[in-house]
């Protein structure tokens, strides 16, 4: 009987150990993890944390990271709510409308301000905001922070809509990237366009500045891109979420500290995503309507959220309560 419980303890050990084993072994896989930044300057902290690999630098040993580029805010929100992405930067339009609706989601982050430039397509007869009676206008997308932007200044300043509900300007949607060929294929009379797609369209000469950055709806003030994550993995693994955001100081550190080498990354970026590469006089002058900051004020997109609601973007008064998490700031 002696030997039977011996073997059946020795048995037992064994099994904990072999156990034991094995969990460690689970415990080193290596894990992975997926960032999402669109190709527009004011992402370029997402282009210089995947150049300079500042998130390998932060996250814990042997989490990979992978990158994803979006065209527009409502595919990168689905990747986000969906788990597809971990997190990464999105207009705050987006990231504002699908909390109001319900979604799980927190801004850890703002990355930049400011780079909205309303244009007028040359010779389309538009000399100032009044003469958009009648003409179309393009955004990347409905209701993104860019359409808010104009359609809120427009019906405040000029008393002008668009068709969507019943007004003036006719509204198309289309990636920032293509508005250069829309100007001269005469597609559309005005745009509102995140840099560097402002300043390609001044040099090439198809359009104009109408309204520039500056006096552009809450100008440099309203955060023109925020880290977002889900709610789940903040509750799920913080730590992760801390290297994250870490790694996403860093890169705005660097543009900071080194704008010349920043641009440069940016420049190589975006010709590789869109296969468009714009020149150093582009990325200069969009450089200067865009300030690179991680702080960020709830204040102003309160307000800007309101906003949306009034465009009827929104069917529910919104409240962000919640919505931006700074403790991963401090």
């Amino acid at each position: 009987m002696k030997k039977i419980i011996g073997f059946i303890l020795l048995f037992s050990l064994l099994s904990t150990l072999l156990t034991g084993c094995e969990k460690n072994q689970n415990d080193k896989e290596q894990k992975e993890i997926t960032i999402g930044y669109f190709p527009n300057i004011n992402h370029v902290a997402g282009m210089v944390a995947e150049e300079k690999d500042f998130y390998l630098e932060t996250l814990p040993n042997g989490v990979k990271v992978k990158y994803q580029y979006f065209p527009d805010g409502s595919a990168f929100m689905t990747a986000v709510e969906t788990g597809e992405i971990e997190g990464g930067l999105v207009g705050p339009g987006p990231a504002m409308n699908h909390f109001a609706s319900g979604a799980k989601i927190n801004i850890v982050a703002s990355g930049s301000t400011g780079g909205t430039v309303i244009m007028s397509r040359k010779n389309a007869g538009i000399d100032s905001p009044q003469d958009l009676a009648g003409k179309a206008f393009i955004s990347p997308r409905v209701g993104c922070t860019h359409d808010v932007q104009f359609e809120s200044q427009m019906e405040d300043d000029y008393k002008l809509t668009s068709d969507r509900v019943n007004g003036q300007m006719k509204h198309v949607t289309g990636k920032p990237a293509t508005y250069h060929s829309m100007f001269t294929s005469k597609k559309v009379d005005v745009a509102t366009v995140p840099e560097p797609w402002a300043s390609f369209i001044e040099e090439k000469g198809s359009g104009k500045v109408l309204i520039d950055t500056d006096d552009v709806a809450w100008g440099r003030t309203l955060p023109a891109a925020v880290f977002v994550t889900s709610q789940e993995l903040i509750d799920k693994d913080p730590e992760l979420v801390q290297s994250i955001v870490d790694g996403h100081k860093q890169a705005i550190e660097f543009i900071s500290k080194n704008p010349d080498e920043a641009k440069e990354i940016a420049i190589h970026k975006i010709q590789e995503i869109t296969d468009q590469k714009l020149s150093k006089s582009v990325i200069d002058r969009a450089w200067r309507r865009i300030d690179f900051t991680y702080e960020i004020d709830e204040n102003v997109l309160q307000e800007f959220s309101d906003a949306s609601y009034e465009l009827k973007f929104l069917k529910r008064k919104p409240n962000l309560e919640g919505l931006v998490n700074p403790r991963f700031l401090k």
